[in-house]
């Protein structure tokens, strides 16, 4: 080939509640200082937490934390029996073992790894091994139900290996040494499910988790805890040179019925094992057999190859495979090589047909790069296929979502039973290595008690027909109700960045729209400033500026308010450039409507518009009835702020792009429907907040304090006139693993943002972590039941589960609390990770999902807590904000800060 060169005072933490020994009064200079003040900073007794510990699983600290036990059982509701997709698994050994392994010369492939130890234990089984059967995590871990009749012992291996790139399979050699580490006591385990609080048994449960996984492995592809087939139904094709695999999921975990299986259905894009130009001519949707493909399509081409694996087709049934690296920046028709030291020449086409006798027809394609850097070789496209089973790691189109949702979207009952079918096909029972292990799974589904909250009654505006409502079954609309709060509109303007819609169109809607708005109640004036603005969408920021000039100048000082976008349906980067030049440039609000629904155009969607306008403007669309009349425990008694957090990272294959945080505050006591938003951008894949609370050096001012929770309990101070005295943090998209670390860091940054206003001012912290990607599913226990059930077959909206399923001390719960639209729902996981409010059971649940009733968006109840929704949200907007890197990774990322927002942006919902 060519190539070329515990409640409060029971709770022990070492995130100290001490009082500052020097600090000014803040809270008396909250006006216009944007939190930074003349001072020594925070004298607060810092977290002994090292460094190298951040990115780690489970601090060496985590011992001397607990978590808050189960204050007791929710009552409040309706009792239901619901099923639930955890199958009761035991395990009877009273003792596992634990042996290091060392392979001879080191393998880093798993793969690899897991040959090798396969051959060792089929030859020496029944010898050596003591006829055990062990199991093997791929890297250092090998673990047996029993001793070996050994303590250490060094084997010798010989495996049949097919390598990458090479034309043969190679005999290889390798010293495997197993030596005795220690064994696995079931005590803990034992206690922990029996209720006892002690830490949880990871190496116990890790042992079970590779033993089900190898089971799985048997016929499945196992992609961490997911295991895909593409025969357990038929591909559902995607579009763009991808299809649709179904499979499962798979974990273990201690609950209060004892160790549960969770199993999930799954569904997964991966690459079709097309020829190569197939594939490329589909991701296009252009012919590319006859026509050269341009520079931009080369670009997005190399990005989705980039990776993939591919076997050669043009030497019979030698079926060499390659990693894609990249692209040719030339055709193949142009690409010579050198043959020799001497430097001679040869084309590849003529290459292919003197060594090969394989005649390349479509030389204006590039060729695919593949091998190392060192050593690139040349292959034409037309040459290779891709390998079957790559999962697509790349972020799909909305049509590829769309159809993949239709594979993944099933109703409750069908779900029900393909997991019923996928554990029953999966024979635990009969597995050999699950018989080794004394391992037995129930093959029934879980059935838990449950109870259905009720929804609360909504406060709309006394000048509407209905002044209150009670929803039902999760969703209501706005007919005969006017918003609780309106937001005025005085100045307003319109730019059409659509060719599909015409001027009088846009005008049109912007009348309709209007008139929505006012209908709703809000103030709005009916003219805008200036006449609708036709713009094309390459010249955004050259449009914006022009309207917003042009209204200021006709204004004579007064400043545009709001601005309407009317954006094509497919419009590439103009959505996120529109809002950054909004929000951090100019300090501007913005709606953006798409082409199609602007042609078709609803009242339902008309209603939608004018909510997210009405809380962009500062205005409240509703607040909880309980929260006028202060009857919302432990938030009405004293000022309570609520705060929501999320970080959202870059995609898959973005190496060097950082992580976006979000912080939320509620801004109204006691009604917490405002929220106010900040963001800041972090270390790549960095999951704990960086920038909760800060301090820096000033030449002039010396030690300054910053940060996000100091600077929203700042703004709540402006907002209300009270300091919050009390502290709810919802903390969303923190895994099990990670639970000590971010309560660690971040209650400790929380702790000393307060510290910094306030010498003695440390309100009690309640922070609850918010799980909407758990794999735990809630089922009707009769299908048939049309009074168990919403419309769509799921359960009720207000289902909460807090036993048998949950943890056997933590305090935690299952809340399904919206109404099902398409597939089977998903119930939030919330799990108290520190209270030293003393919320009950009852609270905290009737809490986050009254909540959930007061989403801006929508007239619907929603699937996560609203504050941790719009902190997802924020985040995700700020995004947009971030300048691309186009310069050379060099593997050193410097982080940079996001472009700050404008104050009239931060301190209204603009992410709604």
């Amino acid at each position: 080939m060519p190539h070329r060169h515990k409640r409060a005072s029971e709770q022990k933490h070492r995130i100290s509640k001490k009082p500052v020994q020097r600090m000014d009064e803040a809270w008396n200079t909250v006006v216009r200082n944007k939190g930074r003040r003349r001072g020594k900073g925070v004298a607060t007794e810092e977290l002994e937490l090292p460094k190298d510990e951040l990115h780690g699983q489970h601090p060496s600290s985590s011992a001397s934390i607990q978590f808050p036990q189960r204050p007791g059982y929710g009552q409040t509701g309706t009792k239901c029996i619901v099923k639930a997709n955890h199958f009761l698994a035991q395990i009877s050994k009273s003792e596992l073992c634990h042996y290091d392994v060392n392979v001879t010369p080191e393998v880093i492939s798993t793969k690899l790894n897991r040959a090798i130890m396969a051959q060792l234990i089929r030859v020496y089984r029944e010898t050596e091994l003591g006829s055990r059967l062990p199991v093997y995590d791929g890297k250092r871990n090998l673990y047996t139900a029993g001793l070996l009749p050994f303590t250490s012992r060094e084997f010798a291996v010989t495996v049949f290996h097919e390598q990458e790139g090479l034309d043969m399979t190679r005999e290889l050699h390798f010293k495997v040494t197993v030596k005795f580490v220690g064994l696995i006591i079931m005590q803990q385990l034992n206690e922990l499910l029996s209720g006892k609080q002690v830490g949880t048994p990871h190496e116990v449960l890790t042992v079970i988790d590779i033993v089900l996984k190898e089971v799985a492995a048997k016929r499945y592809m196992a992609f961490g805890r997911l295991f895909y087939n593409p025969n357990v139904q038929r591909n559902q094709r995607l579009g763009g040179g991808l299809h649709a695999w179904r499979g499962f999921y798979q974990s273990v975990r201690p609950t209060q019925m004892g160790l549960s299986l969770n199993i999930d259905m799954a569904s997964s894009a991966f690459i079709e094992p097309l020829p190569v130009i197939e594939f490329v001519a589909q991701f296009l949707g252009k012919d590319v057999r006859t026509r050269p493909i341009s520079d931009a399509d080369c670009v997005k081409v190399k990005k989705a190859l980039r990776g993939v694996k591919v076997e050669v087709t043009h030497r019979g049934n030698t079926r060499r495979k390659y990693r894609i690296s990249g692209l040719s920046s030339q055709p193949t028709r142009e690409l010579i090589f050198p043959v020799d030291e001497h430097m001679n020449m040869k084309s590849v086409i003529d290459y292919f047909q003197e060594m090969y006798g394989f005649t390349i027809r479509h030389s204006h394609l590039p060729c695919l790069l593949v091998g190392n850097q060192k050593k690139v070789n040349y292959l034409p496209m037309e040459a290779c296929k891709i390998v079957e089973g790559q999962r697509c790691t790349r972020r799909l189109d909305d049509k590829q979502i769309t159809s993949l949702l239709r594979v993944t979207c099933k109703r409750p009952s069908q779900q029900e039973v393909e997991i019923l079918q996928t554990v029953r096909q999966n024979a635990y029972d009969q597995d050999p290595l699950v018989k080794e292990f004394g391992i037995t799974i129930d093959d029934k589904l879980a059935t838990v008690e449950a109870r259905i909250l009720p929804s609360p009654w909504l406060k709309y505006h006394d000048t509407g027909k209905v002044k209150q409502h009670l929803p039902q079954l999760g969703q209501w609309n706005m007919i005969n109700k006017k918003v609780i709060n309106g937001g005025i509109v005085n100045h307003w303007a319109c730019i059409n960045f659509s060719r599909h819609v015409q001027d009088t169109t846009a005008r049109a809607f912007c009348r309709q729209l209007v008139q929505m708005c006012l209908l709703s109640g809000m103030e709005f004036n009916p003219e805008p400033v200036i006449p609708v603005h036709m713009a094309r969408p390459e010249h955004v920021k050259k449009a914006i500026k022009h309207v917003y000039n042009s209204a200021a100048a006709k204004l004579e000082g007064g400043e545009l308010e709001l601005l309407v976008a009317i954006l094509p349906d497919s419009n590439g980067t103009l959505y996120g450039d529109l809002k950054r030049i909004c929000e951090t440039d100019l300090g501007l609000i913005s709606q953006c409507c798409l082409t199609k629904y602007v042609l078709k155009v609803t009242r339902q969607y008309l209603a939608n518009l004018s909510l997210k306008i009405n809380v962009k403007m500062g205005g409240r669309n509703t607040v909880l009835l309980d929260a006028l009349s202060l009857r919302i425990p432990m938030v009405s008694d004293i000022p309570t702020i609520i705060f929501g957090a999320d970080v959202t990272h870059p995609e898959k294959g973005e190496d060097s792009s950082p992580s976006i945080a979000a912080v939320v505050a509620s801004q109204d006591w006691p009604e917490a429907t405002k929220y106010a938003g900040l963001v800041s951008a972090q270390s790549h894949r960095q999951e704990i907040i960086q920038d909760l609370y800060k301090t820096w050096q000033d030449p002039q001012l010396g030690t300054v304090s910053g940060g996000m929770i100091r600077e929203l309990l700042l703004s709540f101070k402006r907002a209300t006139g009270q300091k919050p005295l009390r502290i709810i943090f919802y903390r969303d998209g923190v895994s099990d693993g990670q639970f000590y670390h971010v309560l660690l860091y971040e209650l400790d940054a929380i702790r000393k943002a307060c510290a910094s206003l306030e010498a003695s001012y440390q309100p009690p912290v309640t922070f609850v972590v918010v799980q909407k990607r758990n794999h735990t599913r809630l089922f009707p226990n009769n299908h048939n039941d049309k009074k168990s059930t919403d419309k769509s077959g799921n359960v009720l909206p207000g289902t909460v589960v807090d036993s048998k399923i949950c943890h056997p001390t933590d305090f935690d719960f299952y809340l399904c609390s919206h109404a099902g639209i398409q597939g089977t729902s998903r119930p939030a996981h919330y799990h108290v990770l520190w209270d030293e409010n003393n919320f009950s059971a009852d609270d905290i649940q009737s809490l986050t999902n009254n909540l959930c009733y007061t989403y801006a968006r929508c007239t619907r109840s929603v699937s996560v807590v609203p504050p941790a929704y719009y902190a997802h949200l924020a985040a995700y907007r700020a995004r947009f904000y971030m300048e691309p890197n186009n310069s050379e990774d060099t593997g050193i990322h410097h982080i940079r800060p996001l472009p700050e927002l404008k104050e009239k942006v931060k301190n209204v919902m603009f992410y709604c």
